[in-house]
């Protein structure tokens, strides 16, 4: 009787612990940097921006393969993200070379924090209409990856960042604009992780393994640099004339079908009652649209 009385008042209350112990182990790894600059740890501070890209990357697949994707889950993702991608790595920046530039180095800063908000609230509020091959715009733990990898890199070299504050402050102003901009970026969710590969193939990712192992710093933040700029490079091939609304504004799916009109669609076809052949996507939630999507 009891059993039939609490199936009747729907699902039980609660969270999921997986996933979200996932997030919160991000959530801690960019709290730590953030503490670890502050006491002038910058290589310490850096390698935890990337340990917290690995547990962003991990959570949403988790909650996916396990079925536990939830609202909540969506939403806590977000805020974790906003400080391990937004201000962790803006103020990472800022004790490390922006601190004596004044005016013009906290508003560096202000402008990465500002636009990893604005990036993270486009993607959630277009997470049903964007096209699952490509992020609209640089994906923001992207390019925290590359503000770590800056810091990371001078730590190595031990150069200090207040020497270089200028620098350090276009770069961070520059990455930022690239995350609200709508430069298109490659997802790589087209690629087949499923398939069979030769031994050639599997040997090819162990040399990278060994050859981002020797020198994490630099090739991190090259892979992530290179990345940045493949944006602008995929957009301009990607439209016959470039406008505005393809670099920053309201840009539509249309603005790129100059592009995609000649991509085979992955879509099913259906007949409709009319006799006319149309596409048509499965529906998917948006916790699991999320954790297709990522990152962020």
């Amino acid at each position: 009787m009891t059993d039939l009385k609490n199936s009747a008042q729907g699902p039980r209350k609660g969270i999921f612990l997986l996933p979200n112990l996932l997030t919160t182990a991000g959530l801690f790894s960019g709290f730590f940097a953030i503490v670890s600059s502050m006491n002038g740890k910058f290589e310490a501070a850096a390698v935890a921006i990337f340990v917290a890209m690995i547990f962003d990357g991990l959570d949403g697949r988790v909650a996916r393969l396990t079925n536990t994707q939830s609202e909540f889950g969506a939403q806590y993702d977000s805020m974790s993200d906003m400080l391990s991608f937004g201000v962790a790595p803006a103020l990472v920046a800022y004790n490390w070379g922006l601190a004596d530039l004044g005016k013009f180095g906290w508003l560096a800063a202000f402008v990465f924090v500002a636009c990893a908000a604005l990036r993270l609230a486009r993607f959630n509020a277009n997470l049903s209409v964007t096209d699952g091959r490509f992020f609209q715009g640089l994906a923001s733990p992207a390019a925290a990856a590359i503000i770590a990898g800056m810091v990371w890199t001078g730590s190595v070299y031990q150069v200090d960042g207040d020497n270089l504050g200028y620098l350090v402050g276009i770069l961070t102003i520059v990455t930022g604009l690239l995350m609200v901009s709508n430069f298109r970026y490659n997802s790589f969710k087209d690629l087949n992780w499923r398939d069979r590969v030769s031994f050639l193939a599997i040997l090819r990712v162990v040399l990278v393994f060994v050859v981002i192992a020797a020198r994490p710093a630099e090739m991190l933040f090259g892979i992530f640099f290179i990345y940045a700029c493949s944006g602008p490079v995929t957009t301009i091939r990607s439209v016959r004339k470039l406008k505005l609304e393809h670099v920053v504004g309201d840009a539509t799916e249309a603005d790129f079908a100059d592009d995609l009109a000649d991509e085979p669609s992955t879509a099913a076809e259906v007949i409709n009652d009319d006799g006319v052949t149309t596409a048509e996507k499965p529906e998917v939630s948006a916790e699991e649209n999320r954790a297709d999507n990522k990152p962020s």
